[in-house]
């Protein structure tokens, strides 16, 4: 018999986005579904109460306790969420309070504090690397690209954007991408734009079977989705990174974040 699909809440004073990332770690780690569900901006008695309400509501009709991650730094505020009827899990008490003992020091128990950036330099960074790694999306732009902290290859729809964009926005990497295309192969080298920044290049790849299910998606039944042509690329891509030197790792199964991960150690990029 199946697990019951129990309901998570991600509860928040913010944006809710702390939460529900430390509570997809740790509920990755169990092979269940979960309904997830998220309470953010929870900055007034009235509204923690509403929230506490629906909590419980949901228990009674899944007929099994709620599971509860919150980010609440009021302690008020806290306290109305904690008498609620669930698993409850205040990633403050469990991170802050240990830490505020350890060190001798008082945290701000500031709301939001960790969204209260848009005039930070790093908040800047990473707008500023977002935008170069759009203007610089599936080989769109050659300019400027002595300013890239890494320049993405690889076939086409092996997860060079979205990589390109996850270490924009979380680290303030400014990432290219190029796609290796077919007059790439048959002229046996890396497009001329990029000879001078070799050391800067990252490849992926991916096999083919996986490949081939990403593109006829896209364009279903084409020559660029067969699984023959997905071969062909992916071989001469391969064989072209092997032969110029070029670090590289296959994004079959791995997800943005361990890609990102493996990005940076392999740079050696600081982040910001």
């Amino acid at each position: 018999m199946p697990a019951p699909v129990r309901t998570v809440f991600f509860v928040s004073d913010g944006t809710g986005i702390t939460a529900e990332t430390l509570g997809h770690s740790v509920l990755s780690q169990f092979e269940m579904r979960f309904k997830q569900i998220r309470l953010p901006f929870l900055d007034t008695p009235e509204k923690a109460h509403e929230a506490t309400r629906k909590i419980n509501d949901t228990g009674d009709l899944d007929g099994h306790l709620p599971i509860v991650f919150s980010t609440l730094v009021q302690t008020e505020l806290s306290a109305i969420i904690r008498r609620c009827r669930a698993l409850h899990m205040d990633l403050f008490q469990s991170f802050v309070e240990p830490l505020e003992q350890e060190l001798g020091v008082k945290s701000s128990h500031t709301i939001g504090r960790t969204h209260n950036t848009a005039d930070s330099e790093e908040y800047k960074n990473r707008i500023e690397a977002i935008n170069f790694s759009l203007a610089h999306d599936d080989g769109q732009s050659n300019k400027n690209l002595s300013a890239a902290d890494v320049i993405l290859v690889g076939v086409s729809r092996c997860g060079k954007t979205p990589t390109s964009l996850y270490l924009a926005m979380q680290f303030g990497i400014k990432a290219a991408n190029y796609p290796l295309i077919p007059e790439d192969f048959e002229r046996e080298k890396l497009p001329n734009d990029l000879l001078p920044y070799k050391n800067k290049i990252f490849g992926l790849t991916i096999l083919p079977d996986r490949l081939t299910a990403i593109r006829n998606e896209r364009r279903p039944g084409s020559k660029y989705a067969a699984l023959e042509n997905c071969r062909y690329e992916i071989n001469e891509a391969e064989k072209m990174m092997r032969k110029e030197g070029i670090r590289w790792m296959s994004s079959t199964s791995k997800s943005i974040e361990e890609i990102a991960a493996t990005v940076m150690q392999e740079i050696k990029t600081e982040t910001p």
